[in-house]
């Protein structure tokens, strides 16, 4: 593990931080809910991994700088694993643990459910090759953003933009952002999308369980005649998509390159394909 260097005077802040209950509770609820609940959960089975895992968490979630750079891989970029051809947060642990999964949800809804190491976003960059990005279901817009800081133009859209209004997967909580991008909602995304045949849409989990989202984003897409698409998800009958999406994707697009380097959390089972269409 990488040990996270904090200077004298942020090792300060935290300890005082987490010596006011009261304050920390008011200031950053879901890191207190974190830290308590965890303390209860079985680890990792390595104490000092657990231990610098919630310093890195406590760390970027209390940190209003954090903007700036990508405190959700910072956060989790230690706990990454080589396991069967794949890069996994799992601690170090084959199966995980509790108490990373309970980190995982805190995570996913402070940042975004899937996870933008720099060699994802990197080969993100490479397949737009200067391209616009388009992103639907962006949630709090982190892709989005990150992507941006890659040099793209990247506009970022959700049924339900969490800073305007209530979002169940990306619920408002003091200390962290609404969103990291500005995000808009479906009919700013279907004027955007009228200009859009030169640039590639983002799909980064759409929601599953038979909602129509990315099938039916797929169609507009292809009606503009947008011709370069990233999935970020699970496959076929995963948690991501609905059949009638990977069924179009099977019949009218042709898979151009999976990312190799992608990293997942351990227990899911979400790839990012690059994908065209003449």
């Amino acid at each position: 593990m990488t040990p996270l260097a904090l200077s004298p005077e942020r090792r300060a802040q935290l300890a005082e931080l987490l010596g006011d209950e009261r304050r920390l509770e008011a200031e950053f609820p879901r890191v207190a809910e974190y830290l308590d609940t965890a303390a209860a959960l079985p680890g990792t089975g390595d104490a000092e991994a657990d231990r610098t895992f919630d310093l890195r968490l406590l760390h970027h979630m209390t940190d209003g700088g954090a903007e700036d750079g990508n405190p959700y891989w910072e956060i989790v970029a230690p706990s990454v694993s080589e396991r069967d051809g794949r890069r996994v947060v799992d601690g170090g642990a084959i199966e995980g643990s509790a108490r990373l999964a309970y980190a995982q949800t805190i995570l996913q809804a402070a940042y975004a459910y899937a996870i933008p190491s720099p060699e994802t976003l990197g080969w993100v960059s490479d397949f737009c090759a200067g391209r616009p990005v388009i992103e639907l279901g962006a949630g709090r817009g982190y892709w989005a953003a990150q992507l941006a800081r890659e040099g793209l133009v990247a506009d970022a859209y959700d049924i339900e933009p969490p800073s305007r209004t209530v979002n169940v997967s990306f619920p408002d909580a003091a200390g962290q952002s609404a969103v990291w991008r500005d995000v808009g909602d479906l009919s700013e995304f279907s004027a955007r999308l009228e200009q859009a045949s030169d640039a590639v849409l983002l799909l980064c989990w759409p929601p599953g369980w038979g909602n129509p989202m990315a099938s039916e984003a797929l169609i507009a897409f292809e009606r503009v005649d947008g011709k370069r698409l990233v999935y970020v998800g699970e496959p076929k009958g995963g948690k991501t998509g609905d059949d009638a999406f990977f069924d179009a994707l099977s019949e009218r697009w042709e898979q151009r390159s999976t990312d190799q380097r992608f990293v997942s959390w351990w227990n899911l089972s979400d790839v990012a394909q690059a994908w065209v269409r003449d």
